[in-house]
């Protein structure tokens, strides 16, 4: 794109099962929480919404929302983004997963993701509608730069996508993640979610204007 996306932080809230968020982290701890960040400005106009969260449960809930806002779109692109831990470090696993929806973005913390309450299962940490989602190709249509990348890297997880820089690969792992990396991965995922919507705009107009 022609100009560099920034976001402007309004305000989060946290939810965790420790009582002070700002104390030490321990590498490879494993913290359950969800922030849920409202008002992200981008450029002064759009307003995201964006909940990081290592609850698969919780995953399971903003999944459905996404999946009824795109459900309401046509076409029904999903903007696709996956972060890595270390690429010197094999094997390099898949550590954030955001999918994004127009203004509502998920941003999945799968490094430090805690076992679904439901199952009861830490097996993979996936919630079940996340693959369910992704295998609906001709539902959605998932759409991200280097996606080829990003579907190698999920099939370590069993999961297939058909689709129609930056930070330390270390501090992927800390638990919870900081505002700022948030607004980081957020700002890559609705970045690419934009830019196919100019894309299919512009080629629409144009078999239109063929017509």
């Amino acid at each position: 794109m022609a100009e560099e996306l920034s976001a402007k932080r309004q305000c989060s809230e946290t939810s965790d099962q420790s009582s002070n968020l700002d104390d030490v982290h321990v590498p490879g701890e494993k913290r359950e929480y969800t922030r849920t960040l409202t008002g992200v400005e981008i450029h002064g106009k759009e307003m995201l919404e964006v909940v990081c969260t290592s609850k698969p449960d919780k995953a399971e809930e903003m999944i459905s929302r996404l999946w009824r806002k795109a459900g309401g779109l046509y076409p029904r692109f999903v903007g696709v983004h996956v972060e890595y831990t270390r690429e010197d470090e094999p094997p390099q696993r898949s550590a954030v997963m955001q999918l994004c929806v127009e203004e509502l973005c998920l941003v999945y913390h799968v490094a430090t993701a805690t076992k679904c309450k439901k199952t009861k299962k830490l097996v993979k940490h996936w919630p079940k509608s996340l693959n369910d989602m992704l295998k609906h190709e001709k539902l959605f249509t998932f759409v991200g730069f280097n996606i080829q990348g990003d579907k190698e890297k999920l099939k370590m997880y069993g999961f297939e996508i058909n689709p129609n820089k930056k930070e330390d690969h270390n501090l992927w792992g800390i638990s919870p993640l900081p505002n700022y990396l948030i607004e980081y991965t957020t700002i890559d995922v609705y970045a690419t979610y934009k830019s196919w919507k100019i894309i299919d705009n512009i080629s629409t107009g144009l078999e239109i204007s063929k017509e």
